[in-house]
């Protein structure tokens, strides 16, 4: 058995942590630079505010409705993310976590326990511990685990959001009410290609013959069809590295010059490097993009992406900003005002593992700086140690202009109590 533990309505739940008056009123959380709505309240839902619409079509609605609006505060979020899954992974060590708000737990060991008492006392634990909800699905597969925590989730008062999925009935009776598009896996395309076909909801899909599904999807749809059927095809996942890593950012107002654009891509391309670091990693190619704002279409439109091949692998700052900057020449035109911009190192290796050149290599000498300045700012604060090239004292910031306090990671920010 799996189960498949979400959190729900994460970011604004972390956000009602520390403000109790907003539990019950619409709440929305913006993207980098107040963009876009990227989570919503259930009571924000009802309202008919659609995810990724940008902020400003929706102004007169939050007014109306008195919709409380937050800008993205991921240092906020990331640190209730890391105590949910730990408070999860002390209850039970065999926990892959998915993403920021969801974790499967594998529980083969636990066949002769109640899994609804289970789920609620998982539930209570982390709400207990945290102040985040959660919602809980337990069933034989991962893709079905997922089924239940949706119905557990849709279904609060029923299900206290805990639902097992445990018998054939049950396992029947939730793929009727499940539609294929919101089955884990079917992309837009796939969905509109089989309700075409008279394929609506999950169970219908597992009708379907296994030549037929492999035909139209390949082995990762038959694999698909055997979960919805309980069958357990797809075990927890171990952590690897990633094999590509992005830094990109919207910036709060247009960069007109190269000077301006080179100092944003050699502190993205040293981000990236440090996280190359981190989980042990080189990189053999990186991409550069550059791009205008889109939506103002009075202005002049451009934008261009280039991928370069590195001579040799790397995780060096010196060497990922080197070959950045040679990609950012290539692309750069003048006359135009850019709003985003980013770096994505990929195909990486070990760092264990390098692939030497016989004309060019990294430079060994670089390994001992970059430990040392990896070291230094984990010990007095990030980027406190950078290359000069990133500016001296220059302080880019986002468009936050409804940013909540940091309660958990700022001790300047700490709630405060009056008595």
């Amino acid at each position: 058995m799996f189960a498949l533990v979400d959190c729900n309505n994460f970011y604004a739940s972390c956000e009602r942590v520390f403000r109790p008056d907003l539990r019950t009123k619409p709440v929305v959380i913006l993207s980098n630079n107040d963009g876009c709505v990227i989570a919503r309240s259930n009571e924000t839902k009802a309202l008919g505010i659609a995810m990724g619409v940008p902020y400003f079509e929706i102004k007169e609605l939050i007014q109306k409705h008195d919709i409380q609006v937050f800008s993205s505060n991921f240092a906020l979020y990331g640190d209730f993310s890391n105590r949910v899954m730990g408070i999860m992974e002390s209850i039970n060590p065999n926990i892959e976590v998915y993403s920021v708000d969801e974790a499967f737990l594998h529980l083969h060991k636990l066949q002769s326990i109640d899994f609804v008492e289970y789920g609620k006392n998982l539930r209570y634990k982390v709400t207990k511990g945290t102040g985040i909800p959660i919602s809980v699905g337990i069933a034989s597969s991962k893709t079905l685990s997922k089924v239940a925590n949706r119905i557990a989730k849709k279904y609060p008062d029923k299900t206290e959001n805990v639902y097992v999925i445990d018998t054939e009935e049950k396992r029947i009776k939730a793929l009727k009410w499940l539609k294929i598009e919101d089955v884990w896996g079917i992309g837009r395309q796939y969905a509109k290609k089989m309700m075409a076909q008279n394929i609506i909801t999950a169970y219908d899909f597992t009708l379907q013959t296994d030549d037929w599904v492999r035909k139209e999807m390949g082995v990762i749809g038959l694999r698909m069809k055997k979960e919805l059927l309980g069958e357990n095809v797809l075990d927890l996942d171990e952590v690897k590295p990633k094999q590509s890593i992005a830094t990109t950012r919207t910036f709060d107002k247009p960069l007109k010059t190269f000077d301006e654009l080179r100092e944003r891509i050699v502190t993205y391309a040293s981000s990236c490097a440090r996280k190359l670091r981190k989980q042990k990693s080189h990189c053999n190619s990186l991409s550069v993009f550059v791009r205008t704002n889109s939506f103002k279409k009075d202005s002049l439109q451009y934008r261009n992406q280039i991928l370069i091949n590195l001579p040799f692998a790397s995780n060096s700052d010196f060497e990922v900003v080197h070959f950045a900057l040679v990609a950012l020449k290539k692309i750069y035109k003048s006359g135009f005002d850019y709003k985003k911009a980013g770096v994505i190192v990929m195909h990486t290796t070990p760092e264990n593992q390098p692939q030497l050149s016989l004309f060019q290599n990294t430079d060994p000498k670089h390994a001992n700086l970059m430990l040392a300045m990896d070291k230094l700012n984990k010990k007095i604060g990030v980027n406190k140690v950078h290359l000069a090239a990133q500016g001296l004292g220059k302080q880019w910031k986002m468009k936050q202009d409804s940013l909540s306090p940091r309660y958990t990671t700022r001790i300047e920010e700490l709630l405060k109590i009056k008595l």
